[in-house]
């Protein structure tokens, strides 16, 4: 590289392109045009070019390519000097989002420069008027968002269809719900069974699968089974009595933050006589409503006033045919004199109920009791053997070797010593140059491009120590981590027996990685095949045995 190119200055060309695809007249080629003519005429050489595609411009997060020009800014990939954009609402919409990402920009000695709106943030009115414009750039979004709420809202008083993809049951024709006769029959299905029977949610999607009643794949979900999920929000949805509801969820932003958002579910909404036909009665749907209702009371009745319950290997139990977790559920059966309730906990596969379009067919129910306590007594027994507490104090005491990368940055720290020593002698000679000798400008150059290449060496072997230095501190910290591990494991009979349910959990979590269990019951009354550790803790022959009766199960202890 010679002196020439390496004074020309380099600059970053980002583009942000909303759904509309247009800005202020101009098109996504002609942005682009406007801004490589303004770098060419500038003398800038374009380093790199980044493209978000139909993203908002409500915040930073979400744009990919944003992200990857920040992180290509921090790293100091190619040296750019300046962010080029067509308009500042192309960089954003949200005055803090703007302001607190250009500071990071400046922090790492890069500026903006908004083609269009003639702002460059290195002169001294440039950031004041990106803080103007970006405030009023943030309220003009607003202002939109408003009137498109006020449209949809709108569209829902008149009937209308509000936009987005057309509910399961119908589709969409020039902008109209029409009945889609295929998907309708499971609609109907749905109804007249939660209505007419005492099946609920659960029953209702074993129903239509032992029917051969499939959803069919359409573009917003690819899943075949409809899971219990999705049964409730078709029943909850008055679209299929043929009303249009707006406002059932509201957007609210999520307090303590700046961009978050959340949904929640409102009560009172808008509820109006929809222009497309129904697939179910209003009185059939409203039945449906009634049931919901009571439904979520008696569950509410069942739970109030009680102590969580806390499951202790709720997601750690693997099933033993799909290999999903294995998570807690609870069973209230009613006292025969009516008096009280009376709770049976128990672990079953979370695709048992088809959750989410994944179906398992392993149906079993294991107490919870049962297999809590067969892996509380194996544990016990494990760290009650003599041999594997001698063998937890060896790996306690025992020393992390990091002889190889304590040299390695040794050898990083003394090659930048050397370069320094040898920056600073050439600097000294750049300062004793005489500027009457002929040759001045040569010397200068030469001298100049030597401590060029030295501070390219500089950072090459910084960024090496650096991480020589970081993976010194992962290795340290692993070995701290491990040591808990195992000093907890030492003293697990003493702490379990004091800890409550909730800190019993806690201590099974980072003890714990995967807990497997047989598809039937042994004739020993065990669940528990194997437990796997989160450290590799067993030795080879070492073996544990869970006594009852006759019959001697062995539990090989798996490590990781």
């Amino acid at each position: 590289m010679n002196s020439m190119d390496r004074g020309k200055i380099k600059v970053y060309l980002y583009t942000r392109v909303s759904t509309a695809m247009q800005t202020d007249g101009y098109s996504l080629d002609a942005q682009k045009a406007r801004m490589k003519a303004f770098a060419e005429y500038n003398g800038y050489e374009i380093a790199g070019e980044y493209e978000d595609a139909g993203k908002s411009g409500k915040s930073i997060e979400g744009r990919a390519e944003f992200s990857r020009m920040m992180e290509d800014i921090k790293s100091g990939k190619d040296g750019v000097s300046f962010v080029l954009v067509f308009k500042l609402s192309r960089f954003g919409r949200n005055a803090a989002d703007v302001l607190s990402t250009l500071q990071i920009m400046q922090d790492f000695g890069v500026n903006l420069i908004c083609v269009e709106d003639g702002i460059d943030s290195s002169k001294d009115a440039g950031k004041l008027m990106i803080s103007v414009l970006s405030a009023v750039a943030e309220i003009e979004r607003e202002n939109i968002r408003v009137q498109t709420m006020e449209g949809r809202i709108q569209k829902a008083r008149e009937g209308k269809w509000n936009g987005g993809f057309a509910p399961y049951g119908y589709r969409l024709v020039n902008g109209r719900l029409e009945i889609n006769e295929e998907e309708a029959v499971a609609i109907r299905t749905i109804y007249d069974q939660y209505v007419n029977t005492d099946i609920g949610a659960n029953g209702l999607s074993k129903y239509l699968e032992d029917h051969g009643i499939r959803k069919l794949p359409r573009q917003n979900g690819t899943n075949t089974l409809f899971d219990a999920h999705l049964i409730r929000l078709i029943l909850k949805n008055p679209v299929y009595c043929g009303k249009i509801a707006y406002g059932r969820r509201k957007t609210e932003k999520v307090h303590g933050t700046r961009n978050d958002y959340r949904l929640v579910h409102q009560e009172n909404y808008l509820l109006a006589d929809g222009q497309h036909e129904a697939i179910v009665s209003e009185e059939v749907w409203q039945q449906a409503q009634v049931k919901l209702l009571a439904q979520a009371k008696r569950y509410e009745h069942i739970h109030r006033g009680k102590d969580e319950h806390i499951h202790l290997l709720s997601g750690i139990v693997k099933c033993p045919l799909c290999g999903a977790g294995m998570y807690g559920n609870k069973s209230s059966k009613r006292h025969p004199d009516g008096s009280f309730y009376k709770d049976f906990y128990y672990y079953g596969c979370k695709h048992r109920t088809m959750l989410r379009g994944h179906k398992c067919n392993y149906k079993k129910q294991i107490r919870e009791e049962l297999l809590d306590e067969a892996v509380a007594e194996v544990i016990t027994k494990l760290v009650s053997n003599p041999k594997f507490a001698a063998m937890m104090q060896e790996k306690i005491n025992l020393k992390v070797d990091t002889a190889a990368i304590d040299q390695e940055i040794t050898n990083y720290e003394k090659e930048l010593r050397q370069i320094y020593s040898l920056k600073s002698r050439l600097t000294e000679e750049l300062d004793g140059l005489n500027p009457d000798d002929r040759h001045y400008l040569r010397q200068k150059n030469d001298l100049d491009e030597r401590i060029y290449k030295l501070y390219d060496k500089i950072e090459s072997v910084e960024n090496q120590l650096i991480e020589a230095r970081a993976k010194k501190t992962s290795i340290e910290a692993d070995k701290i981590t491990s040591d808990n591990i195992y000093k907890v494991l030492i003293y697990f009979d003493c702490l379990y027996a004091i800890m409550n349910p909730l800190e019993r959990r806690q201590l099974v979590e980072s003890l714990i990685s995967e807990i497997h269990v047989y598809e039937e019951r042994q004739p020993n009354g065990q669940w528990l095949k194997s437990i796997k550790f989160k450290l590799p803790i067993i030795r080879e022959g070492m073996e544990l045995s869970l006594d009852s009766g006759e019959h001697i199960e062995t539990v090989a202890l798996l490590t990781k």
